[in-house]
C-alpha cells in the first residue's frame, strides 16, 4: 500500500462496521474522447466482513444480506482493490453485531445459494 493513512484506517476496521470507501474505478473509452481522464471516483458504502484476496488484497463490503432459514446468508457485496481505495471512513464502529458480521463473513466463503 503506497498510503500510510490508507494502511492506518484499514488496520483499525473491525468486521461489522458501516464504512464507506473512496476509490478510483477502471476505466474504458477512446482515446479521441477521454484524453487524459482517466481517473472515475467511486464511493462505496456498506458492511465491512474482511480484506480478502490470494494475490491481491480487497476490502470486501457486504450491501444486502438474505437470511436462509439454516441461519446462513445470501450476500451482495463489493470487493474493492486495496491499491485502487483513496480512503476509508467508519460511519459506525460495530453497526452489524459482531457475531452476526462473522456469520456474514462465514456466508461468504461457504457462496451463496439464492435461486
Amino acid at each position: 500500500m503506497k498510503n500510510e493513512s490508507l494502511k492506518k484506517q484499514l488496520k483499525d476496521l473491525q468486521v461489522g462496521d458501516l464504512i464507506s470507501v473512496s476509490w478510483t474505478d477502471a476505466s474504458i473509452g477512446k482515446s479521441l474522447g477521454s484524453g487524459v481522464a482517466v481517473d472515475v471516483p467511486a464511493q462505496s458504502w456498506g458492511i465491512f466482513i474482511g480484506l480478502m484476496g490470494k494475490r491481491s488484497k480487497h476490502i470486501v463490503l457486504a450491501q444486502n444480506n438474505f437470511q436462509y432459514s439454516d441461519g446462513f446468508y445470501d450476500i451482495d457485496y463489493t470487493a474493492i482493490p486495496v491499491g485502487w481505495a483513496v480512503s476509508v471512513n467508519v460511519i459506525e464502529k460495530n453497526h452489524v453485531p459482531k457475531d452476526e458480521a462473522e456469520i456474514l463473513f462465514t456466508s461468504f466463503l461457504r457462496g451463496g445459494r439464492r435461486m
